[in-house]
């Protein structure tokens, strides 16, 4: 059977991450914010995998 994806509302994206909405407004205008997927209705999600792989990008060598 085929995993079904999960996907993040804003609020619950911010509260993940433990950020602002506006910082991920600030993100998302600067082109660094995960990427999202723009529902007919205006809305945004962000698809968990996709979540994942931002955050492997930002890890940085210690």
């Amino acid at each position: 059977m085929a995993r079904r994806r999960e996907f993040l509302n804003i609020a619950g994206l911010c509260e993940e991450l433990g950020i602002s909405r506006d910082t991920f407004y600030k993100w998302r205008a600067k082109g660094t914010a995960p990427r999202c997927t723009k529902l007919p209705n205006g809305e945004l999600r962000i698809c968990r995998d996709d979540l994942e792989m931002w955050l492997d990008t930002c890890k940085e060598a210690a």
